[in-house]
């Protein structure tokens, strides 16, 4: 956990790889999305993740990614909130099977049946039934929240192969609760 400052404590910090690269445990992205995303508040974590859970298709895991992850954007590598309270969005992904991908319009895709466009303040109708969802937790985080689609091979390629980290909030069967601390998760079986 982090210290009372904000800073990780020393049972948090990164390791790193024998390739030189810094290695963001399960625990310290965890940290980094409460301290960062809801300024510490473990129990806005948990209902937020709880909201989500109770929102999607059975058999879909949820997967934050971006900046509340790692810290800071990959573009620039500026910190989380370097333009101010509430300017970072969440990037939430919806990783699943069909039911995911058809809760997104046949022209909000990257890759079509595969790979959506985020929901988003730029893309408002790539995912109608979504919208209640993305506003409710837009309201409770107070910052943008971005949710995307995809198969779970897009994932395996941008994460175990591409090096992106991401936080799992919760798996396919749902076994996370809001007050369970989620798991990192491992590459998937199932790419279908």
């Amino acid at each position: 956990m982090p210290q009372a400052d904000g800073t990780p404590s020393e049972d948090t910090v990164s390791q790193e790889t024998s390739s030189g690269n810094v290695e963001l445990t399960s625990e310290i992205k965890r940290d980094n999305v409460i301290r960062l995303a809801f300024y510490g508040d473990q129990a806005k974590y948990n209902d937020f993740v709880r909201i989500v859970r109770d929102a999607v298709p059975g058999a879909t895991a949820i997967v934050l990614r971006g900046s509340a992850v790692t810290g800071q954007r990959w573009k620039d590598g500026a910190p989380f909130d370097s333009d101010g309270p509430g300017t970072s969005d969440l990037d939430l992904t919806l990783v699943g099977g069909d039911e995911v991908i058809g809760l997104y319009t046949l022209t909000g895709f990257w890759v079509p049946g595969i790979h959506s466009r985020p929901l988003s303040d730029e893309d408002p109708d790539v995912a109608p039934t979504l919208v209640p969802l993305r506003k409710q937790l837009v309201e409770m985080v107070n910052r943008p929240v971005n949710i995307q689609g995809s198969r779970e091979m897009v994932l395996y390629l941008r994460g175990e192969l591409g090096g992106q980290p991401y936080l799992v909030l919760f798996d396919k069967e749902g076994d996370v609760e809001s007050g369970a601390e989620p798991q990192e998760h491992s590459a998937p079986a199932d790419t279908a």
